[in-house]
């Protein structure tokens, strides 16, 4: 087992398990070595993940999604230390804001950890996929390409926090406050990572519109709305 004073790559596996006992030893530490170790993991995790999301349109715009999709996650950490830094204590979890918000980086260190693991495979789906075109744009491969994504993060944002369900209940004392956490966390980065994410478009681009960093139309819709098209546009290819 490493010891509580180590930080070294090997933690992220402990994450991974999410071994209550050395994870919740490092609460109680401010270690710069290991929160840039964390950090190091993000970036690269999920900026792997951003370039096989982008590729689809171009190698610009994957270049584009590996700055972004980083850039997402560290936002989207920041935001949920904040918040629930303050929702922690009061639904019974003893955590002060600093042990809070770094468990949130902790969290999201496995959610990069596992987006950066299924990469690959995105990267085979895109490789395998039509070019994208106007016909695949308004098709059902450009749907089935973008909910996969969605499944995908939601799936890795899930188990972030649900890997450290036992330290919640370690630290709160009973199962029942480290079930009102969690929810009260996944449902923080569910709505928080989703329109941050809408607001950062593109990521995988359409051929009608050139390749951009950041829309002009950001601000306009969101992100439940988009989804939903999605699955309409899916559905009536069924039929």
């Amino acid at each position: 087992m490493l010891s509580a004073n180590t930080a070294g790559p090997r933690e992220i596996s402990v994450l991974l398990r999410g071994e209550p006992g050395p994870i919740s030893a490092w609460l109680d530490q401010e270690d710069a070595q290991r929160a840039l170790l964390h950090l190091a993991v993000i970036v690269v995790g999920s900026g792997l993940y951003g370039a096989a999301m982008g590729w689809w349109r171009d190698p610009q715009q994957a270049l584009y999604v590996a700055i972004k999709f980083p850039l997402i996650i560290l936002l989207t950490t920041l935001g949920n230390g904040l918040l629930n830094g303050m929702l922690a204590p009061l639904l019974g979890l003893n955590l002060r804001f600093r042990q809070c918000a770094s468990a949130i980086l902790m969290s999201f260190t496995i959610v990069a950890a596992i987006l950066g693991a299924f990469s690959p495979l995105i990267a085979f789906l895109v490789w395998n996929a039509p070019p994208m075109s106007s016909a695949a744009a308004s098709g059902s491969t450009y749907s089935v390409i973008k909910l996969t994504h969605v499944a995908v993060i939601a799936f890795a944002g899930t188990m972030g926090n649900v890997r450290l369900f036992q330290l919640l209940a370690q630290r709160g004392g009973n199962r029942v406050v480290a079930r009102r956490v969690l929810f009260a966390w996944l449902t923080v980065n569910l709505f928080f990572g989703s329109q941050l994410s809408w607001i950062l478009r593109p990521f995988i681009g359409t051929p009608a519109l050139p390749v951009e960093f950041f829309r002009a139309t950001a601000l306009h819709g969101n992100f439940y709305e988009n989804v939903f098209r999605s699955l309409q546009q899916i559905l009536q290819q069924l039929d």
